[in-house]
């Protein structure tokens, strides 16, 4: 009796356990189908993209997902202030300006239309006020106030915002001006803009603080005495999309509508840029488009890069060897469904290097391949000076290795 009651509990356990493994074969397909199915709409929407350029950019690799017409030469509206924006946290980095540095508004600058922040001559506003007026409401007055306080005169700044255009590999750029305002001359493209807003928001990470404030009030304060203005963000993604972290709108009658909308989910950060769009409704709906595109049909690889080398020798030096390491981490976006625990590294360091060898000398790479193809490297750099060996450190060492044995 005991024996049928043990068969029967088996043969219960069994049906079970069957069940559950059919069940939740069953979920994972419905998961694994629904992801599917995310890809392909994303995949179908992408190409609806209506204005007539757009780029999408994952901002830590700087890979291109989708383009269209990314490389026609555009008027760029307000987006230009991103430009404006980095050239101004360059005078920070550099200690060429504070924060807490009050700047005074010009007679020009004050005179600018468009949108603006009604600053008058004579006012004065911090770097970090000024910023908020420029990032948040887009304030054409405060751009050039702040072109003036960096560089003396806007002339003299936009001379430095090609120079550092150029820097950055774009190719298809020409400012006129630091504030957008429909000039002839003055035009970008759609790659150009990713490019800056790359450099900003990776520099330059704190941009995001000014970026995403929604509302804020500033005080005016002149002969007429003090009062409140607010500043309302125009990017209305900051509210209206949950992953957005910024970052630039911009619109004339030239432009259209244009932004670059930058957005983080998944460790990774996407830079989507739209030009030209008919109205301010399908700007944001081609960003979102573009962003829902790239979280759902990219995957990230990061390495680190933190697993201990071999020392590299060193030739004629006061230490035989010297330690290296991987100079950064490396990162890698799929879009095709590959395999990333199959990336394999391949570490090639030189033999030897000749003293004196410097901190963060190059001393080899290390190289990915995926499926055998090599899809990038990072530079392995030295970790600690090493001196010329002179002739009493070369005497002393033989002398110890003749004595030690």
């Amino acid at each position: 009796m005991k024996r049928v009651l043990a068969a029967l509990v088996c043969a219960f356990l069994l049906i079970q356990q069957a069940g559950e493994v059919q069940a939740a074969g069953i979920l994972q397909f419905e998961e694994e189908t629904d992801a599917i199915q995310n890809t392909e709409n994303t995949e179908a929407k992408k190409d609806k993209v209506s204005a007539p350029s757009a780029l999408l950019m994952e901002a830590s690799t700087g890979k291109v997902i989708y383009e269209k017409n990314a490389d026609e030469q555009r008027h760029p509206a307000s987006v230009t202030k991103i430009m404006t924006l980095l050239l101004i946290f360059d005078a920070l980095e550099e200690g060429k300006i504070s924060l807490e540095d009050k700047v005074t508004v010009s007679e020009y600058a004050a005179s600018m239309g468009g949108s603006q922040v009604f600053l008058e001559p004579g006012e004065e506003q911090t770097v970090d006020t000024m910023i908020k007026c420029i990032a948040v409401a887009s304030a054409n007055d405060a751009s050039v106030a702040m072109a003036e306080f960096v560089w003396g005169s806007e002339e003299e700044f936009v001379k430095h915002m090609n120079e550092r255009a150029k820097g950055l590999g774009m190719e298809n750029t020409s400012f006129v001006n630091c504030n957008g305002l429909d000039t002839e001359g003055h035009l970008t493209t759609a790659r150009d803009i990713a490019l800056m807003s790359r450099e900003l928001i990776l520099t330059y990470p704190q941009i995001r603080d000014y970026v995403t404030i929604w509302m804020e009030n500033i005080t005016h304060t002149t002969a007429k005495g003090a009062s409140e203005f607010g500043l309302a963000n125009t990017n209305k993604l900051i509210r209206q999309y949950a992953y957005a972290t910024g970052l630039k709108t911009g619109s004339t009658g030239e432009a259209g509508f244009c932004m670059s909308a930058t957005a983080e989910k998944n460790q990774m950060q996407m830079i989507a840029v739209v030009m030209g769009a008919k109205d301010s409704k399908s700007r944001f709906q081609d960003a979102v488009t573009l962003l829902d595109h790239g979280f759902a049909s990219c995957v990230k690889y990061t390495d680190d890069g933190l697993e201990g080398m071999k020392p590299v020798k060193v030739e004629g030096g006061m230490k035989d060897q010297v330690p290296v390491k991987q100079k950064e981490s490396f990162s890698y976006i799929d879009t095709e469904g590959a395999d990333l625990t199959a990336i394999e590294k391949d570490y090639q360091t030189v033999e030897k290097l000749k003293a004196p060898v410097k901190t963060g000398e190059k001393a080899g790479s290390v190289v990915y391949r995926l499926e055998g193809k090599t899809i990038g490297s990072i530079d392995v750099i030295t970790v600690e000076n090493v001196r010329e060996a002179t002739y009493t450190s070369i005497l002393e060492k033989v002398l110890k290795s003749f004595f030690i044995g």
